[in-house]
């Protein structure tokens, strides 16, 4: 990465994103997004060349050392183009944007995302990676610049007319009005099911082969179906992949939390950057499968990725970090693997012996210059039963190894971490964190989750329009539909592992701002950029579920819960016209839009909405409120009956409550009422009807 104080620095240094300032000091006359670099443009007749990356990126570190650290390629962007640099993650909509344009020019995409734009923004050519020299049949810069450059000179007219074409068709493929009614959600998730089935890896878990990537909210919605269906194949896929995982080299035995992928289909050798999402999304997912079965090692690794999360990824103010990267001393993974040597160092030879037999540490490695990242193929009742062991004394040996050997690893050069806090990505851990909270009982949970709203309301808004990035000391950018989306329902998730009514009422705030902000009331569905925000070539809209879910479907699942939290059937009509305004790219292709179908099997039913009335201190309502929170139920929303302030704040957010009274009587008093299809049934009082009230 650029040699801080090496040359003079260039129009990045003056940024806060940490991926733009690990280019401040390259030789690139380097300007960040914005109307100076276009106006540059226009006026010296040049074009833009636009560079897309995060600073966890590895190949955007090799494209950096390779190429913009070259003086050659320097000298070349400089002379004939504007370069641009852009955090992807602080501008999702620029990403988005031309990350579509070269998809659609070359058939794929991904990062370093190198375009050429005209000086209007729009695009005429671009790819990925590119190397300095040519090489593997692929042109380097030195040859491309010149090349374009020329082109650009010569036929700026054909070149402006490509760029005219390709945003014209940008233009036409972003979603316009319901072209089709929506299949029944049954149907669709069916179809999904039936493409996962056909796709399963029953050797090593997960969907087709190299490389994998912990799509967890595909196993989320395995989970739905095996619930709606009781078909127990789903539940098998989602099990047997989620154990592989938690068992490969993707999973830190050490440290917690899971890296980007798999660059094999057996979880073993992973990319090794940790992104804030996956953690948040991942842990859901594992805690729902606890919920689902019962069985404790889902629990005990969702715990594991929260642990390290707290631990490594949050702030002194409570926000949550984007990311650590797969790199350090300009090496990917050294951080993370081991030697036997160095383990029998540390624990002696019998313990060493121990740990690199069980985790898969040898001396011909299955890592880079014969390291090896830590596995697990067998169980440990097997590894100890054919060692002549009992599994008792093998778990001492690696519960007390663990935490010596993380204390070692922790004296390495550390990744770099990426400490800037985007509002959305601590709305996904906000969310992991109240279900664990509510599901695991572990009341810390919920305190870090508590923090974290705390944090992005206070330091991360203004004048109630939500901010996109923090990062010392300064919010920036105004809020994406991400924003609101994700962090009010996790507001919504907060309120009910807490039933603290300010998070429900800062949850419903939200939603309103974000329908008067993206609400699209021509064709349905919210777009991305708010209202009033800078003009781009296009106003994206996005639906595909990708790595993180998509804002239209985390906006379908806010509307939907607060429909029912709230019963507002007017949130429930937006929610469906989403739904409608993304009805042809459901049906073609519904593995596309996983967390848009588990937002439609909400939408489906059967679910209901459950009132406990009660003070929450008693140790009658928290059995009550225990029972609540067992088994996978992902059909139920649940409010809380207070009988003091926070009544009439609930009565003012939800006006059918007031029919339902809060207990009365002797003080350990609880009343629950279970509502279906806009019906509620009379209170239930003792734990054992609850039991069978609800089916726990």
């Amino acid at each position: 990465m650029g040699k801080t104080g090496s040359r003079p620095a260039n129009r990045l240094v003056a940024e806060k994103s940490p991926y733009l300032l690990q280019h401040a000091y390259n030789p690139v006359d380097w300007h960040p997004w914005g109307a100076e670099a276009f106006q540059k443009a226009k006026s010296e007749g040049k074009l833009v060349f636009l560079s897309i990356g995060y600073s966890t990126c590895h190949w955007c570190h090799v494209m950096e050392r390779e190429s913009f650290e070259d003086e050659q390629v320097a000298a070349l962007l400089n002379q004939h183009f504007v370069p641009v640099k852009v955090d992807r993650e602080e501008r999702p909509d620029i990403d988005h944007i031309y990350m579509t344009a070269v998809q659609a020019l070359t058939g794929s995409g991904g990062w370093p995302l190198s375009v050429f734009l005209t000086p209007e923004g729009k695009p005429v050519t671009g790819g990925t990676y590119f190397p300095p020299e040519d090489r593997w049949g692929r042109p380097g810069m030195k040859t491309l610049l010149p090349r374009l450059a020329k082109l650009w000179s010569e036929s700026r007219p054909e070149m402006e007319k490509a760029g005219e074409d390709l945003t014209g068709l940008l233009q036409e493929k972003s979603p316009g009005p319901a072209g089709q009614d929506l299949p029944s959600a049954e149907g669709l998730i069916a179809k999904a099911y039936q493409h996962f089935e056909q796709s399963f890896d029953p050797k090593h878990g997960g969907f087709g082969g190299a490389p994998k990537f912990p799509r967890s909210h595909e196993i989320s919605l395995l989970l739905r179906y095996w619930k709606r269906t009781g078909e127990p194949r789903a539940l098998e896929m989602a099990e047997f992949t989620l154990k592989s995982m938690a068992l490969g080299g993707i999973y830190d035995h050490l440290g917690g939390g899971l890296h980007r992928y798999s660059t094999d289909e057996r979880w073993l050798v992973p990319h090794f950057e940790k992104m804030l999402y996956d953690q948040a999304i991942i842990a859901r997912t594992y805690i729902e499968a606890y919920q689902a079965t019962g069985a404790e090692f889902y629990a005990g690794v969702a715990r594991d990725i929260l642990g390290y999360v707290l631990g490594e990824m949050t702030s002194s103010e409570g926000g949550f970090y984007s990311a650590e990267d797969a790199d350090s001393e300009g090496e990917e993974g050294i951080f993370y693997v081991w030697r036997p040597e160095e383990v029998t160092r540390e624990l002696g030879p019998h313990d060493g012996k121990i740990f690199n037999e069980f985790y898969g540490v040898d001396e011909a490695g299955n890592f880079e210059s014969g390291a090896s990242i830590l596995h697990v193929t067998q169980s440990l009742e097997d590894f100890a039963r054919s060692r002549g062991l009992t599994p008792e004394s093998v778990k001492k040996i690696l519960t007390e190894a663990r935490p010596k050997l993380f204390k070692v690893r922790g004296k390495r050069i550390r990744p770099f971490k990426d400490d800037k806090i985007l509002t959305a990505w601590n709305g996904l851990m906000i969310t992991a964190l109240a279900k664990a909270s509510a599901a695991l009982g572990d009341a810390a949970y919920a305190e870090a989750a508590r923090k974290a709203a705390g944090f992005v309301l206070e330091r991360m808004s203004h004048e109630g329009i939500l901010l996109r990035r923090f990062r010392t000391g300064e919010s920036a950018i105004p809020g994406f539909l991400e924003d609101y989306a994700m962090f009010a329902s996790g507001l919504l998730d907060l309120y009910e592992a807490t039933f603290e009514i300010r998070w429900i009422e800062e949850a419903s705030r939200l939603c309103g701002r974000m329908i008067e902000l993206f609400w699209d009331e021509q064709n349905g569905g919210f777009f991305s950029t708010p209202r009033g925000a800078e003009t781009l070539i296009v106003r994206p809209k996005e639906y595909y579920d990708g790595a993180v879910p998509s804002g239209n479907s985390a906006a379908a699942n806010l509307l939907l819960k607060l429909s029912r939290m709230a019963a507002r059937p007017d949130y429930e009509k937006y929610a469906a016209k989403i739904f409608a305004s993304n009805a042809a790219a459901l049906s073609r292709h519904p593995v596309a839009h996983t967390e848009f179908l588990s937002t439609l099997d909400f939408a489906a039913g059967p679910g209901r909405e459950i009132l406990i009335a009660g003070n929450p201190q008693n140790d009658r309502f928290k059995r009550m409120n225990g029972i609540l929170r067992q088994g996978f139920r992902p059909g139920d929303v649940l409010l809380h009956l207070d009988s003091g302030e926070g009544r009439s704040r609930l009565e003012a957010l939800a006006p059918f409550v007031k029919a339902y009274p809060p207990a009365g009587g002797a003080g350990d008093e609880v009343r629950v009422y279970v509502c279906e299809n806009h019906v509620c049934r009379g209170p239930v009082t003792r734990e054992e009807d609850f039991r069978k009230e609800i089916g726990a």
